[in-house]
């Protein structure tokens, strides 16, 4: 079903106004009196729609969307809203009630916790706080170094813009942890290399999601463009296809942020 991936196709439209039909008879009869509100925030790149296809696994979990990256901002009508290109603007101005009567579409509420990832999120999750009570996050990170290599290879950015744009996330992504309550902070590292004890982990935050699968393929964008794949880390490989001088353009802006780098225990090379 790739063509469901095309965003404003008239068939991916015609399989979201099928879903959020269904969606709103069963909450009609199904619907919890609350439910739990679970964001992921991360930056591109980070392992987001991995860690959105393992919790997904879960009996108690529903996604706002099961396509493509698996993003709410993606969903009709909220896409013309959010994913804009002031999309990273904190100050960009959004209407939180409208937006959460559009997912509330697709969720189905049946289900204890309602799951949303959406990158640009991770600077303005304190306005979502305001409006989504009873919400819980897990905050990703990831290498530096990797990160930024992804963010050259998939937009062919400039190194020195993508590696801006990587302390941009890191600061966004600090202030979430220091001002947000109940907040589980995963790195992309520990989640493919130890994904058991992350599971373990992320049932501690969340008991509901002890059920989650990390034993399947899954279909997570990755740098092999494979369709299936288990949980790996691919670190090394994006670091390696980073140049001598690309290091050294990186390394010249990250020197000058040398204790943001630290707060998320990395290091420059």
């Amino acid at each position: 079903m790739n063509y469901i991936n095309k965003l404003n196709s008239p068939k991916r439209n015609l399989y979201f106004f099928a879903v959020s039909k269904k969606m709103a008879l069963k909450n009609l009869f199904f619907a919890k009196k609350e439910n739990q509100y679970l964001f992921i925030l991360s930056p591109p790149f980070c392992g987001s729609t991995l860690l959105t296809e393992i919790i997904s696994t879960s009996k108690n979990v529903s996604c706002n969307n099961n396509i493509g990256l698996r993003e709410g901002q993606h969903l009709p009508n909220a896409h013309n809203l959010l994913f804009t290109e002031d999309r990273w603007d904190p100050n960009k101005e959004i209407d939180w009630n409208r937006i959460k009567k559009i997912w509330d579409k697709y969720w189905d509420k049946s289900k204890s916790i309602l799951l949303e990832k959406s990158p640009p999120n991770i600077c303005r999750a304190n306005n979502i706080d305001i409006v989504f009570s009873n919400s819980k996050y897990i905050c990703l990170i990831r290498n530096p170094y990797a990160q930024i290599q992804s963010n050259i290879r998939r937009y062919n950015t400039d190194v020195v813009e993508a590696t801006e744009k990587y302390i941009s996330y890191l600061k966004f992504q600090k202030n979430n942890i220091e001002t947000l309550e109940n907040t589980l902070v995963i790195s992309y590292e520990e989640l493919a290399d130890n994904p058991l004890k992350t599971k373990e982990k992320i049932s501690s935050f969340l008991p509901l999601l002890e059920d989650i699968n990390i034993d399947l393929k899954f279909n997570a964008h990755n740098m092999h463009q494979k369709k299936q794949m288990g949980i790996t880390n691919l670190n090394q490989e994006s670091i390696k296809a980073l140049s001598k001088d690309q290091i050294s353009s990186i390394n010249t802006i990250l020197d000058k942020e040398q204790d943001l780098i630290k707060y998320f225990n990395y290091n420059i090379l």
